[in-house]
């Protein structure tokens, strides 16, 4: 099991892979991709060989061995079905920016209380109301739920996708859940970022 630091920084390395093997680059170097990522090349050199892989030392890593690698490493071997929990303008903004970028991952469904948006199709997914999110999610294989209401509501809907047997959370929201152990959870608040970033800028004001 690797260190989940490791795992973004793969998942980040692999975004960047794919854009300059868009430009027809074949290789990089360990510092090169350092560079892209504010990083030491010692730290890519040391994730990369986590994975069971080694470049050249005249031309550095295969741009698209590496992107494989990486893939056999992070991707599930089966496709995993996603559901969006609010479908506001976060949500849509998700839905419509995610299908299409990696095969095997998939926003199939996604929840809401609005009536004007249940039984629609948003952003290309099919919106369903939330009393229905257990049967749909057990129905669908669902397998990811992302979190994207209101703060209040958080607490009732990570009871609900708890029920339905989900095996990982992403919640956008800035309330913390606590959820069983067997579920992978991740929450992002957006507020203790800029916070953060406030902090650490704040003496480089004039």
């Amino acid at each position: 099991m690797l260190p989940a630091k490791t795992i973004e920084r793969l998942s980040q390395y692999r975004r960047t892979l794919l854009q300059i093997l868009a430009k027809g680059k074949l290789h990089i170097f360990s510092h090169e991709l350092a560079e892209f990522h504010n990083i030491t090349a010692v730290q890519v050199r040391r994730d990369i060989m986590l994975i069971g892989y080694s470049g050249q030392l005249r031309k550095g890593y295969n741009v698209k061995k590496l992107i494989d690698a990486i893939g056999k490493t992070i991707d599930s071997k089966n496709d995993q079905n996603i559901a969006i929990i609010g479908i506001g303008n976060l949500g849509k903004a998700i839905t419509s920016y995610f299908n299409g970028k990696r095969s095997n991952l998939k926003i199939i469904a996604a929840f809401d209380r609005n009536p004007a948006k249940v039984g629609k199709v948003i952003s290309g997914v099919k919106c369903y109301h939330i009393n229905d999110l257990v049967d749909i999610i057990k129905k669908e294989n669902i397998s990811i739920g992302i979190i994207t209401t209101p703060p209040d509501n958080v607490i009732d809907i990570a009871e609900k996708l708890t029920m339905s047997g989900i095996k990982g959370i992403l919640n956008f929201t800035t309330t913390p859940i606590k959820i069983s152990q067997n579920i992978c959870l991740e929450e992002y608040d957006m507020i203790t970022s800029i916070e953060k970033l406030t902090y650490f800028i704040k003496d480089k004001n004039p």
